[in-house]
């Protein structure tokens, strides 16, 4: 296989912002399909991005009867990310899929099943991993340098920035807000760290108090109250098997200046790390504390070494490589699937008032 062919399904903001400018960036990948339920919008995209006689579709499934397509990157929103990744790999393609995998732990699981079932590959679009932050504390973490790591957090918090396009605020179409949005970034990167996808129990809070203000202050323009069914910020609290401990915190809008995306902090018995000035590792040596603080802005370095600093770009060619067969997979459905278990988990714990315990 000398070029990869792909099928864009969902040509809204994130197949704008990541999916597509990435794919275009990588000489083995040709986008010969666009499918949108809004034909305007996958018309544009095959203007700026798709090879010559890319085709257009409004029905996915329509996409999917196409023999000569390889691969699918999924852009939708988030409750359709199952049904249509399910029939992709039924109908033969491997598929990237964007985060979070699916609105709930039962529908990630029918993802894993298809794909174990038909051998496609499968991979969620996490992005933060191909950081160049993100794997250098990787690979300490695999080195042992922080040890058993036994508490951690994972951290998305936003001040004041809610975004006010597309169906963010919509929950029957999102299934939720800020935790499932880009809480499930901090809590993938916090998981792959520790190489710890077994959690023993959750429990979880969600708020709903800053969305009914009309004088917000937000980012991107005042939000409209009477949209916003989503919460504005949730947190949880995770113990996993072995006994280690993971907080999550998650906010759209807080009242808060200690803010963050994509963040871990890692706590193990050797050593630690965080992402608050950047990556910061601690330890102890020769009798003496000491702080680790890695240089990332030179690119000259990675550009040498084959790698790019744009993680979007470097997801990318993660999946279009495994897909000829001449890479594997960073990101897989499992994991994947593990971190939308712990998330749902939360959505259920305040729903109840109890703990959910894992089976």
């Amino acid at each position: 296989m000398e070029k990869v062919r792909i099928g864009i399904i969902g040509c809204g903001g994130i197949a704008n912002g990541k999916h597509m400018p990435s794919l275009k960036k990588i000489e083995e990948a040709q986008m010969v399909a666009f499918c949108d339920i809004v034909e305007e919008k996958a018309v544009k995209a095959k203007e700026d991005y798709g090879t010559e006689g890319a085709k257009i579709y409004t029905d996915y499934n329509e996409l999917l009867k196409d023999d000569s397509i390889d691969a699918v990157h999924i852009c939708t929103p988030n409750r359709s990310h199952s049904n249509i990744t399910v029939a992709a790999l039924e109908a033969g393609k491997h598929v990237m899929c964007e985060k979070p995998m699916a609105i709930n732990y039962s529908e990630a699981i029918k993802m894993v099943e298809a794909a174990k079932k038909t051998g496609k590959l499968l991979t969620i679009g996490y992005q933060n991993r191909f950081r160049p932050d993100s794997r250098f504390l990787k690979a300490e973490c695999g080195k042992g340098t922080l040890g058993e790591v036994y508490f951690a957090k994972a951290r998305a918090l936003r001040r004041r920035a809610v975004p006010t396009w597309g169906v963010f605020l919509n929950e029957y179409e999102q299934g939720g807000g800020p935790l499932i949005d880009i809480g499930t970034h901090a809590l993938d990167l916090t998981l792959w760290m520790m190489d710890n996808y077994k959690p023993k129990y959750a429990v979880g809070t969600t708020y709903h108090k800053l969305n009914k203000q009309t004088e917000t202050g937000n980012a991107w323009g005042d939000w409209k109250s009477d949209e916003f069914t989503v919460e504005d910020s949730a947190f949880g609290f995770v113990v996993m098997e072995n006994g280690a401990t993971i907080i999550v915190e998650s906010s759209w809008a807080l009242n808060t200046l200690e803010v963050g995306e994509a963040q871990t902090i890692l706590c193990g018995d050797k050593g630690g790390a965080d992402m608050f000035d950047g990556l910061r590792i601690n330890g102890v040596t020769n009798g003496r504390q000491y702080m680790l603080k890695p240089e990332f802005s030179s690119s000259g370095v990675a550009f040498y070494n084959g790698a790019s600093d744009d993680a979007g770009v470097e997801e990318a060619n993660t999946f279009v490589r495994a897909v000829m067969g001449k890479g594997e997979l960073v990101v897989y459905p499992e994991q994947a699937a593990a971190v939308t278990q712990i998330l749902d988990a939360i959505y259920q714990s305040q729903q109840t008032g109890q703990p959910v315990y894992f089976d």
